[in-house]
């Protein structure tokens, strides 16, 4: 039995069983309350630099598939759970997430108090923690806490280092896709939409970029301060009127940065698969999953020229902006797959934008 504890910058510890890696982490602290979807999350290059308390109790039960990964590498840092399930129940597991983990140096702990967890953090927002060795004294935990500095730019450390490309039979767009963390479900939405995507790394020139003949840009989610990405904003400054533009959560703050509207953190963000989400235009309400750490100022948005499009229904947090006139759209959630032909569906409306301003379509 490995006997590990969590000791969170406040100086509150929680004792419990080690799983994955059994090194020393430390890492900002979030709360995610999805029922499912660890896999995604542990994948998920939002999450770089993080550890996420889970406050569903049961984690592990279904194991990890080889095609659900939303990324090439595990980013999380750490998970923290109240009961780790290391024998998966699923006809199509193949790893565990213990053993995903220890191969990717990420740790876990369990059997702590999740309920009480998230409280604090939801209370007093997210902080810096660290998950070591039971015996570890105190003042050196403390120690290691203070002086850690969590890093400036990590969409530097998930981002494609080359340019890569997912291709679909029959295309009729080519998307570039600005990568600050992209997910793969994210690709394969606009492979389905007749998008052919040319995935390129986060600092990339405008004048590459066009280079690929696109009908339009998709600015990627992904982890960090928005204001740390000044090549991305004076790109994104650089292309507006161009061509269309769709940003998804970092994408989204990075293009209300660049109408000068104000973005600031959040006290403990939006980290979940069941947020209400309202369409101010149509007045429908989708539930949404989120994981984003940065909002706008309303005021702000009012004196650019952008519009607010969508709303949370339980926070009132600024959820979607657009700029009609030039064909840009961001919203701070995960685009949701539409059940029928009537539900709302923002790469739809993307490509509906390509086919208006986004010019030739792809031969």
């Amino acid at each position: 039995m490995n006997n590990r504890k969590l000791v969170l910058e406040n100086g509150k510890v929680f004792e419990g069983i080690g799983f994955g890696s059994l090194n020393e982490k430390v890492a900002e602290i979030i709360y995610n309350t999805a029922i499912v979807g660890y896999q995604e999350m542990i994948s998920d290059p939002t999450y770089c630099n993080q550890m996420v308390c889970m406050s569903y109790p049961l984690i592990g039960n279904y194991g990890l598939t080889d095609e659900d990964y939303e990324s090439k590498r595990i980013n999380i840092s750490g998970m923290i759970v109240r009961e780790y399930n290391d024998m998966p129940s699923n006809f199509r597991y193949t790893r565990t997430l213990g053993e995903v983990l220890e191969e990717n140096d990420a740790v876990g702990i369990s059997g702590v108090d999740t309920r009480e967890i998230i409280r604090i953090i939801r209370d007093n927002g997210s902080m810096k923690a660290l998950i070591c060795d039971i015996d570890k004294p105190l003042d050196e935990c403390i120690k290691i806490l203070n002086e850690y500095q969590k890093p400036t730019n990590a969409v530097a450390e998930v981002s494609s280092k080359k340019v890569w490309y997912s291709r679909t039979p029959n295309p009729i767009y080519n998307v570039v896709v600005i990568d600050c963390g992209i997910k793969l479900n994210l690709i394969k939405k606009l492979n389905q939409a007749g998008c052919n995507v040319v995935v390129v790394p986060y600092n990339t020139s405008v004048e590459e970029m066009l280079k690929y003949k696109p009908n339009g840009f998709l600015i990627s989610n992904g982890p960090g301060n928005p204001y740390d990405l000044n090549e991305i904003i004076e790109n994104i400054r650089s292309l507006v009127g161009k061509k269309p533009i769709l940003g998804i959560g970092l994408g989204c703050e990075l293009i209300g940065i660049a109408y000068n509207v104000k973005v600031s953190k959040m006290k403990c963000g939006h980290h979940g698969s069941n947020y209400p989400v309202k369409n101010i235009k149509t007045g429908k309400v989708e539930i949404t999953s989120q994981n984003y750490s940065y909002t706008f100022d309303e005021e702000s948005i009012q004196q650019s020229d952008l519009v607010i499009t969508r709303v949370n229904v339980i926070t009132k947090e600024i959820e979607g902006i657009s700029d009609v006139n030039n064909g840009v759209i961001g919203i701070q959630y995960e685009p949701n797959t539409p059940i029928d032909e009537n539900s709302e569906d923002i790469i739809k409306d993307f490509v509906e934008k390509m086919r208006k301003l986004g010019g030739k379509r792809h031969a």
